[in-house]
């Protein structure tokens, strides 16, 4: 097996030699494609804009036959979860209300597909004008947020409003993680490729939240894209299925929260 990890320009000699050794039963791969194999994302600073033309993204070509049966399976799943969770539902709604002043629910703007900006809503899990001073990620210890907020974040319990959104059409069970749009701003500008999540419908979970911890500097942003990266891909209903298996793991463990 043979590597290619040139990242400048190919001269023709050079690909006549590749193919030579092609010729012979030898694999040739590109260090993308092997990485991506290997570790199940796309490693943002050893592509190019050309590496784009080249592959296909599984996430992005699809026909309107496709995107009615997902959203037929997002819409099923979603009002199943809804009822299945209603007791839950009612217990946080009582606890975060008695716990701590303030709203039960928390609406926040995110951008999702295409870059349009939509309200995602959450529980409330952290004290009223948490962020007067301006957006910022939770980090760990995180002392804005409430004693029933650490409880229901550690279970994801927070998310579940999310479902509303996916009725909505606003998100999708499964895709990136919407961002803010003061965060997306910044981020488009020194992160390459970071607006290509936006070509995708975002999701309640994705392939970057069941491989990586939380989020909360410009460092996990990236390594997340790069999971977000080969989810927009290789997107396919066996993918959403893994996705779906280790989402659940995630949550009964209570891994990764904030």
């Amino acid at each position: 097996m043979a590597v290619i990890a040139i990242t400048h320009e190919k001269k023709s000699d050079f690909f006549k030699n590749i193919l030579e050794i092609k010729l012979k039963g030898v694999e040739v791969y590109d260090m993308p494609s092997l990485y991506e194999e290997l570790s199940g994302k796309v490693p943002v600073m050893h592509i190019r804009d050309s590496w784009f033309l080249n592959v296909s993204f599984s996430g992005i070509k699809k026909n309107i036959y496709t995107q009615k049966i997902e959203r037929f399976i997002d819409i099923s799943l979603c009002l199943s979860g809804l009822i299945i969770t209603l007791p839950i539902i009612l217990i946080t709604s009582v606890l975060t209300k008695l716990g701590s002043k303030g709203k039960i629910f928390y609406i926040q703007e995110r951008v999702g597909l295409n870059g349009k900006c939509f309200k995602l809503i959450k529980f409330r899990s952290m004290i009223v004008d948490a962020e007067a001073e301006g957006a910022t990620w939770a980090i760990e210890g995180d002392s804005r947020i409430t004693k029933v907020g650490k409880i229901i974040r550690k279970l994801r319990i927070d998310e579940i409003p999310q479902l509303w959104n996916v009725l909505k059409g606003d998100l999708s069970l499964i895709g990136p993680r919407p961002e803010r749009p003061e965060f997306v701003s910044t981020l488009e500008k020194e992160i390459p490729y970071y607006s290509v999540r936006h070509s995708v419908k975002p999701g309640i979970t994705g392939w970057a939240q069941v491989n990586y911890r939380y989020g909360a500097s410009k460092k996990d942003t990236f390594e997340k894209l790069q999971y977000d990266l080969y989810y927009i891909k290789n997107k396919s209903l066996l993918l959403d299925i893994v996705i779906l298996i280790k989402t659940v793991k995630v949550v009964l463990l209570g891994s990764g929260a904030r």
